[in-house]
């Protein structure tokens, strides 16, 4: 097994504070930078899962750094270098307290809602007679509130401005901004022989400009279809081929566990983690469309570390 990193605790200069979310560690420097270690834990209904997954943590933020820079003309964003294969550091922004989760396809969550009797998500109306992994006429955008402990919850756009978590003009933008980077995302995922179903955006705000923060298409904040045979398999009612961790939510179900209150975690074997690595792997030479190169593992801490050093010595 290669080392994998499940925890940081990094102290650099002039660092105010540090985060740790379910996947990534995000330093403050100076209230003015935030250096986001993206770790190689794994989460599942909003579940931290016992064991690391070796790469995880470099193709998650190398594929981040790459949309970032493939879609800086639409909005801009918090991203300033990628000094380490696991680490982005950027502009240090109050970020809004929702996602802006956008859907074209109906799969996932909205399926389960729907096939509840639902037909209003998040506030948007969605037409009868839809069937699973059915594509929406439009894109949908179905935000959700940013819970800092427990689970984030559906909210409808009227709710977000009217609760003052966003003012109108600002949601405007959000919204105008997540179906532009979608559509560029859709592209970009069509050209590799992808289908981008959905995904969710962040947003904050510095000096009074809203910049997209955290990562951007990664397997982790989105799902995505293998366009070819799309079409057949869902004629047949069958299930997509997906690049997505939903193999490791369908891993767990299978195994009785969703996160919920008396459920006992699966045993994660070396084969199981092993499996999860290749699979990640195998997601980023997809979606970036090129080999994936393996970052030294010999010493991971010491190297990320000395490679964030090195770039706020010659920052600061």
């Amino acid at each position: 097994m290669t080392n994998a990193i499940i925890k940081t605790d990094f102290n650099f200069p002039k660092q105010k504070s540090v985060y740790k979310g379910k996947v990534r560690d995000v330093y403050s420097i100076d209230d003015q930078l935030l250096v986001m270690v993206a770790s190689d834990r794994i989460s599942a209904f909003d579940v931290v899962l016992p064991r690391g997954i070796p790469y995880k943590g470099q193709v998650l933020n190398q594929i981040a750094a790459k949309f970032l820079d493939a879609t800086s003309d639409i909005c801009p964003n918090w991203k300033l270098a990628s000094p380490d294969p696991m680490v982005t550091v950027g502009h240090y922004c109050d970020p809004f307290p929702v996602e802006m989760i956008i859907r074209g396809y109906l799969t996932g969550s909205s399926w389960r809602t729907y096939k509840k009797g639902a037909r209003e998500i998040c506030g948007v109306p969605v037409p009868d007679g839809m069937r699973e992994h059915e594509r929406f006429p439009e894109p949908i955008v179905t935000p959700t509130t940013k819970a800092t402990e427990g689970h984030d919850e559906d909210i409808s756009k009227e709710e977000i401005i009217s609760q003052g978590l966003v003012s109108e003009e600002d949601y405007a933008l959000l919204e105008k901004y997540t179906k532009e980077l979608f559509k560029r995302g859709t592209e970009i995922a069509a050209e590799k022989g992808l289908i981008l179903v959905d995904t969710k955006y962040e947003f904050g705000k510095k000096d009074g400009i809203i910049y997209l923060i955290d990562e951007i298409h990664t397997p982790d904040s989105s799902r995505y279809f293998y366009k070819d045979g799309y079409e057949e398999r869902f004629a047949k009612g069958e299930n997509q081929k997906q690049l997505s961790k939903e193999f490791v939510r369908e891993w767990l179900m299978e195994n009785g566990f969703q996160g919920k209150e008396g459920q006992q975690m699966p045993e994660m074997t070396d084969e199981f983690v092993n499996s999860v690595s290749e699979r990640y792997i195998e997601l980023y030479e997809k979606i970036a469309g090129e080999k994936f190169t393996k970052a030294d593992s010999e010493d991971v801490l010491s190297r990320v570390e000395k490679n964030i050093l090195g770039f706020l010595g010659r920052y600061l």
